[in-house]
């Protein structure tokens, strides 16, 4: 049996988005310890928090005043602090940012820990959306990480963001690359896509033979208020089946353990590695 623990912590934002972004962030950073320290008490091995986790999703502005929410990665504050937290608690951190490449050039980057605190590396979100309430090209520049699986201490671990979610290609990449279980941290609101969030996700692990968490904010923010952030973070195993599930309105930590046998236990019975055609695939790929 191989099996690990994960956690997954969605949360409300913890301040008013007129104040500077350095205070929103150190408020996120106050509310999430707790959370951290309770994971790490509970055998978490693996923890994941939201997308841009020390900032409110800022992107139905186009307000220039967020870049100031940018760290440098693996040098900046937040990453640091996560190092001593995740080497404190033997964790598996994955810590979604607002990064800074170079002045001027930012990514929506999640930067990886392992459980002795050494700095493993990022995925940047590769697919960046431009829709209303949603203006994301404004921030980010498109990722350009490629598909890294991350060789943890306790699992080959890989990282989507968000939108992201949408894109089969990505899940079968890191697949591909050996992962085992794959995080999606994320901020999406109640409305259109809500129904894709508890579809696509278990179809993606499904159709890779792969563990998921999916790990949404929760709560509305002022001003933009472009609809619920609706929490409902889950784990969900190779065959679909949610294991845990958070609820919709409230900080939560969840956590589930999960068996990795069960990826090859899942592939050997689907076998749809052995049936993929990639010779006939050419044009997928095509611009």
């Amino acid at each position: 049996m191989a099996t690990i623990k994960t956690g997954l912590i969605q949360m409300a934002l913890k301040a008013e988005t007129s104040e500077k972004p350095e205070t929103i962030r150190d408020r996120m950073i106050e509310a999430h310890l707790p959370f951290i320290d309770q994971a790490g008490t509970d055998g978490v091995q693996v923890l994941c928090f939201q997308e841009v986790f020390t900032q409110p999703y800022f992107c139905p502005s186009q307000d220039s005043k967020w870049y100031r929410a940018t760290e440098r990665i693996p040098d900046g504050p937040t990453v640091k602090l996560m190092q001593h937290l995740a080497k404190k608690h033997a964790m598996v951190i994955v810590v979604p940012i607002y990064e800074e490449d170079m002045t001027g050039v930012y990514y929506n980057t999640a930067a990886v820990i392992d459980a002795d605190g050494s700095y493993l590396g990022k995925y940047r979100k590769t697919h960046i959306p431009q829709v209303a309430g949603f203006y994301e090209k404004f921030f980010f520049k498109p990722g350009n990480s490629g598909w890294p699986v991350f060789d943890t201490a306790y699992c080959k671990l890989g990282v989507y963001i968000c939108y992201d979610r949408h894109f089969p290609e990505g899940w079968r990449a890191l697949a591909l690359n050996g992962a085992e279980y794959i995080v999606n941290p994320s901020a999406t609101v109640a409305g259109l896509s809500q129904y894709l969030w508890e579809l696509e996700q278990p179809a993606a692990a499904v159709a890779n033979g792969v563990f998921i968490g999916a790990v949404n904010r929760v709560g509305e923010e002022a001003p933009w208020n472009i609809g619920r952030f609706y929490g409902s973070s889950y784990v969900v195993d190779p065959r679909g089946q949610i294991v845990a599930q958070a609820g919709d309105a409230q900080d939560q930590l969840i956590t589930a353990e999960i068996d990795l046998d069960q990826v090859r236990e899942v592939r050997d019975l689907w076998q749809f590695y052995r049936d993929r055609r990639p010779d006939a695939y050419g044009d997928l790929t095509a611009p």
